[in-house]
């Protein structure tokens, strides 16, 4: 059984959304929240494996108390559910620690298989918004290389082609630790989330080849 949260301030908005989730023998609404504050509380509570959040409600956004719901209970997912589906709001609300995004006219059904795939772990992105997020990826990733030192470049490639953080010291005669202060601001730098983003970068701008 997947245990869910909803968090909408809107009453009867949320109150159709839990009719249809539970239409759905294996989902089943566990409570509900009208803002923010009460969402995190709830979840701290309840401890659901979703919670499908609104972003805008009083007191505190959706996108802040998916940053406190993830920080504080990471076993919970966060499935956007709003109205507001701009690349830089959903790019916002995934950095927060969203697992999924959906726009509130979505099909019912799909509103259920997103639930289901974020409380397996999956991420999920809506018709649309997933090609216009990974679009916006490949043009701030390519004006992003642009930016990169010589030696910056040189860490890129040899991460990405697999070597350790000390076998790259060795070969750019850095300190081992100099060369993950480096990798992890060249993480934040980009936005890049983990390792196969990396590669993924790298690859995208001609910096490695893993041929």
């Amino acid at each position: 059984m997947i245990r869910v949260l909803l968090a909408d301030d809107h009453g009867v908005l949320r109150d159709g959304l839990r009719r249809l989730i539970e239409t759905d023998p294996g989902i089943q609404v566990v409570a509900a929240a009208n803002d923010g504050h009460d969402a995190v509380a709830k979840a701290s509570e309840t401890q659901p494996e979703v919670v499908v959040m609104d972003i805008s409600m009083p007191g505190l956004n959706g996108i802040e108390a998916t940053r406190a719901i993830t920080g504080t209970s990471p076993a919970t997912r966060v499935l956007i559910l709003s109205m507001h589906g701009s690349t830089d709001v959903v790019r916002r609300a995934l950095a927060a620690g969203a697992r999924g995004f959906l726009h509130k006219e979505s099909a019912g059904d799909e509103i259920v298989a997103a639930i289901r795939a974020v409380a397996g772990g999956a991420r999920y992105l809506g018709p649309g918004i997933a090609a216009a997020v990974n679009n916006a990826g490949a043009v701030r990733g390519r004006r992003g290389a642009e930016s990169l030192t010589a030696t910056e470049r040189e860490i890129v490639r040899l991460v990405a082609e697999g070597k350790s953080s000390a076998e790259a010291a060795m070969l750019l005669g850095l300190s081992t630790r100099t060369v993950e202060t480096y990798r992890g601001r060249l993480m934040a730098k980009m936005q890049l989330e983990d390792m196969a983003g990396l590669i993924r970068f790298a690859i995208r701008n001609g910096i490695a080849r893993l041929d």
